[in-house]
């Protein structure tokens, strides 16, 4: 009989934008676990033990230990990031420790993926399709939001000063990329950073 492996792929292998590297850089994060969780916000503390970090205390920001990150999008929405090995281990500890409670916990891992934005011109690059002020003092390190990227949904993480999670339906990532290389072409050398 043979073998059926199934590998998952990143939907955008290369990003090579017109900017230089040490201004800004793009690439595709590698495959891994997440789960959207839909509840109350004293439900969701329940699942802080279980997942193994402390959920972050302000909406549209991120905890992060271990390996794992929670992502308060919504006042209901969390996004939990996680290594994709630990999947189905994690979906069967969480949905025990929620078990009669109303909750929604969804694993999304194969309908997303990430982009990683990094360098001093992230944000300005970000702005061309993002309408969110990204500066630091108004979008810290650690805010995390749903937004808008062009006509993409996204959610936004700054994961530090000058580095950008971007996480995106598979489907509109090369979308999402093609916008990327396209607003790098057009970043002016003397431009304004924040």
């Amino acid at each position: 009989m043979a073998d059926v492996t199934l590998t998952r792929h990143t939907p955008v292998e290369n990003i090579v934008l017109h900017a230089p590297d040490h201004l800004v850089s793009a690439r595709p994060l590698p495959p891994m676990g997440r789960f959207v969780f839909r509840g109350a916000t004293d439900t969701a503390r329940r699942c802080e033990s279980t997942f193994g970090i402390n959920f972050p205390v302000e909406i549209n920001r991120a905890s992060v230990a271990a390996g794992r990150a929670a992502l308060w999008l919504r006042p209901d929405e969390w996004l939990l990031l996680f290594p994709e090995a630990e999947g189905n281990t994690l979906l069967q500890r969480l949905s025990a420790a929620l078990l009669g409670i109303p909750h929604s916990l969804v694993d999304v891992g194969q309908r997303q993926t990430a982009i990683e934005l990094r360098g001093p011109y992230a944000a300005a690059l970000l702005n061309a399709y993002v309408l969110l002020d990204l500066s630091a003092a108004a979008f810290p390190v650690n805010a995390a939001t749903r937004t808008i990227l062009a006509k993409a949904e996204i959610a936004l993480w700054r994961t530090a000063a000058d580095n950008f999670q971007i996480e995106v339906s598979r489907s509109f990532a090369p979308y999402v990329a093609g916008l990327l290389i396209e607003a790098s072409r057009i970043l002016p050398n003397d431009l304004k950073l924040y």
